[in-house]
């Protein structure tokens, strides 16, 4: 009662919604951006005709399967950097940045050649139409190349988010969005003597953009931000208790994006083999979906950096208060979103080139989708803002795979291929798994479990650790050497100059300690427990 007397009773919500805001808005616009990225190919080639349109959409799903990913490794990643945001522990952020970019290194090469090497084999996982395909396969050979930049921006920016470093991504994206706008349209239409490549130049003008971000990337990380560096070291060699942590946090999550972007590449699977107006129609709902959420989903996006790094300075009580708010600004813009599709469908349809039953299909989705918003942005907010910045991801992989695949897909698919139900009853069974969640979710928050402080005190954690560490970089240094039995490593010059100075400089950099001129004599080097004192007596001041 007394932490709650403390805080709660003394809020500024001014400041607190000045505050959020500060975060919100560079957010949804990045979203926006992001968004703008691929409604400009839906746009675009939905002028050119519908096949191109529907290739261009499901060779799409492939890149989102794996964005999803990005987002699950980096969305683990911010449940720790996020709180130890909150106890200024900027090194330990590095290295979690640096196991993130290795993570995200290795998934984008993976999908990369999947794309490059087996474009066809995808595209039929999503349709039987051999035109569809075609044009899916041609935007996979291209784009396919973009998944490595992808990789690096994503997931840098999105730890950066964690850290309150948000209007440098606003920048880039935005910058992104409009070489994609000018790209695509010269090369899709052949502008100013370029010959008409349809998808191909969205394709292009897709890779050009996120060629873009990455040097921008690489150009703000290693010459502007001096905050959070990206060190080389931390991608190669991962701090083993830091490992543990980040795979106990991000593996659920990642898991969980992973099985939310699978059910959704389900959906469009199933929705893919009813016809390639319905295909054409569910890709302009999705693309209105998103925009629509954009701000419900930076409101996401700032509950996870906000509660996280609250919690993380052990305000527990405050964290309470401020998560109930996030759950009534998620529903209240979640509402608008929905009414702003329904303002949205009849424009859509007088401006794209789709048959006459794609637009009736179009119709009925912006419908569903609009009340779908309601509850997704309610369930986002539950579960990437307030869960996960507690440390609690599990509930949602939990949860998405027992609605998702357990329920809406399950019957859609029965409903589609074995019952052959109407397109819009199918369609309705595919988008019921966020109503399902709801209660779920709601429940969930009130046994406020999520509410948990994740981090390792740092000084005790070094202590504990510290030992084991030194070890560690010395037998790096020189794998020959029994440094346990050693006592005269400077004496019998064993560690030579060099070897002192790659040891004070990885001492440094490891336990956020400065090594004195003073410091460096014979009997603070000469074996693993004077360098261990030396350090436990720095690391004190």
């Amino acid at each position: 009662m007394e932490e709650k007397s403390k805080y709660t009773k003394t809020i500024n919500w001014k400041r607190f919604y000045r505050n959020v805001f500060a975060l919100v808005i560079p957010i949804a616009i990045q979203n926006l951006i992001n968004v703008g990225v691929t409604a400009t190919d839906v746009i675009m080639l939905g002028k050119v005709g519908e096949k191109v349109l529907s290739g261009a959409s499901l060779a799409g799903q492939i890149q989102y399967i794996m964005t999803l990913i990005f987002y699950g490794v980096t969305s683990g990643a911010t449940v720790l950097t996020a709180q130890y945001w909150g106890k200024k522990d900027t090194r330990t952020i590095e290295k979690v940045l640096g196991m993130g970019l290795s993570a995200g290194l290795i998934v984008a090469v993976v999908f990369a050649g999947a794309a490059l090497g087996m474009p066809e084999t995808l595209m039929r996982i999503y349709t039987s139409d051999s035109e569809v395909i075609a044009e899916g396969v041609k935007y996979l050979r291209i784009v396919g190349f973009s998944y490595v930049f992808m990789a690096v921006t994503q997931v840098y920016l999105n730890i950066m988010r964690s850290i309150e470093r948000v209007m440098v991504a606003t920048f880039i994206y935005l910058i992104s969005l409009l070489m994609n706008i000018v790209v695509n349209a010269v090369l899709i239409f052949g502008l100013f003597g370029f010959p008409v490549m349809g998808v191909r130049g969205a394709a292009i003008g897709t890779l050009c953009a996120r060629a873009a971000e990455t040097v921008m990337v690489l150009v703000y990380a290693i010459f502007r931000n001096k905050v959070v560096r990206i060190r080389l070291k931390d991608m190669v060699k991962i701090d083993k208790v830091l490992l543990k942590d980040f795979a106990v946090y991000s593996m659920p999550v990642v898991l969980n994006e992973l099985m939310w972007g699978l059910g959704t590449s389900a959906n469009t699977a199933v929705i893919g083999h009813l016809g390639s107006a319905a295909v054409a129609a569910n890709s302009v709902a999705q693309v209105a979906r998103q925009l629509a959420t954009v701000v419900t989903f930076g409101i996401s996006h700032a509950t996870a950096i906000y509660l996280g790094k609250t919690i993380g300075e052990g305000k527990m009580e405050l964290a309470k208060a401020y998560g109930k708010r996030f759950v009534w600004l998620s529903l209240i813009l979640g509402i608008l979103g929905g009414v702003l599709i329904l303002i949205s469908a009849p424009i859509a349809n007088a401006n794209l080139a789709l048959t006459g039953p794609a637009k009736n299909y179009l119709s009925f989705m912006f419908f569903v989708m609009s009340y779908f918003t309601v509850a997704q942005a309610f369930n986002t907010t539950m579960v990437v803002g307030v869960f996960r910045a507690g440390g609690d991801t599990k509930f949602g992989l939990i949860m998405d795979v027992s609605t998702m695949w357990g329920f809406s897909i399950l019957l859609g698919a029965v409903a589609a291929f074995i019952l052959h139900a109407s397109v819009p009853v199918v369609y309705v069974i595919l988008m019921s798994d966020e109503l399902i969640k709801v209660p779920i979710t709601l429940k969930r928050y009130l046994t406020y479990k999520w509410l948990r402080d994740v981090t390792r005190e740092q000084k005790n954690w070094r202590k504990c650790k510290m030992r084991d560490t030194i070890l560690e970089i010395l037998e790096e240094l020189r794998p020959d050497v029994d440094f346990e039995k050693e006592t005269k490593l400077i004496d019998d010059k064993i560690l030579e100059s060099f070897d002192i100075v790659s040891l004070v400089s990885e001492l440094t950099d490891e336990f956020d300690i400065t090594i004195r001129p003073k410091d460096l004599v014979p009997e603070n080097f000469n074996s693993v427990d004077a360098i261990e004192k030396l350090v436990k007596e720095l690391v004190e001041e």
